[in-house]
């Protein structure tokens, strides 16, 4: 597996104009990253496609592997006109993966205040329908689409197993966020278990969770449940990370794990803290080999 973080845990000091996009992929080299997920907050590619070729080059420079490009997206608006515009615009996204030379591409698929499983089994097929159709142009290219279990509406394991299962396409599987279970109020060591199998990148985060009779005030933000979340470095929090590590690794997943941080801290200071913290556990998870290719002590 390789270890390497998404710029999204560093779009806080992209906002504010204290890194560019550039910097952060040579901070993340200089970490001892071994890949960068791109995810465009705190900057825009569609609208600056001139960055898309710096962000290669940089990537090429600092000899980090472009991992993923993640976007945001909505399938489900109002009227037909807007559905079809939406599969247009991800469909251009995938003409933006396709520059940077990823992959793996991420798109979110909806948001809904009516988070009822009524509701998500009826438009499901409607769901699949643009997921399919987006993985197919993706698929001419040799690109990856996927899901990420994210936004409540489809952030449970049994959500996006089901769209998996309905849009029934070899290229389209699932970003894997180990934190993000726990926003549907699901364990994340049980989450991954059930869910490894289908990934095709995995997000490590980590979160700090209190239940819904606490009020632990500014900072923390509800789960489906109304039980309370807040983000914490690698490590700091609440999940059983090194039981979350252990279960992809027997999952035999051997791809990208990228470090997501969205705590109160600095994000350069948990990002580095986290990155450090996942590293040392995956450590721990393989032996150092021997010359023979055997683990040693064996």
């Amino acid at each position: 597996m390789k270890l390497g973080v998404s710029t999204y845990s560093l779009s806080r000091a992209i906002r504010d104009g204290e890194m560019t996009v550039p910097d952060v992929i040579r901070w993340i080299a200089a970490e001892g990253g071994e890949h960068v997920e791109i995810v465009p907050i705190g900057f825009n590619l569609a609208e600056n496609p001139g960055l898309i070729d710096v962000i290669r080059r940089t990537a090429e420079d600092e000899k980090l592997d472009l991992s993923n490009y993640a976007v945001g997206g909505n399938l489900l608006p109002d009227d037909e006109a807007a559905f079809e515009a939406e599969i247009r615009r991800l469909t251009g996204e995938v003409d933006i993966a396709r520059a940077l030379g990823v992959r793996r591409m991420r798109h979110d698929v909806a948001w809904r205040e009516d988070t009822s499983a009524a509701l998500f089994r009826r438009e499901l097929p409607k769901l699949a329908e643009a997921c399919r159709r987006i993985a197919d142009y993706a698929a001419e290219f040799g690109i990856t689409t996927s899901v990420e279990n994210h936004g409540y509406y489809i952030q449970s394991s049994e959500r996006v197993l089901a769209l998996l299962r309905e849009t029934d396409r070899p290229n389209f599987k699932l970003t894997l966020d180990v934190g993000n279970f726990l926003c549907a109020d699901e364990d994340s060591v049980a989450a991954v278990k059930k869910t490894a199998f289908a990934a095709c990148m995995i997000h490590l985060k980590d979160f700090y969770s209190r239940p819904a009779r606490r009020d632990p005030g500014e900072g923390w933000f509800p789960t489906a449940a109304g039980n309370h979340l807040r983000g914490a470095i690698i490590g700091h929090g609440d999940i059983e990370m090194r039981d979350v590590m252990g279960a992809i690794r027997a999952s035999g997943y051997d791809g990208c794990l990228s470090v997501e941080f969205e705590g109160l801290e600095d994000c350069r200071l948990g990002t580095r803290i986290g990155l450090e913290n996942a590293r040392r556990m995956l450590g721990a998870l393989h032996p150092p080999m021997n010359e023979n290719g055997t683990e040693e002590g064996s």
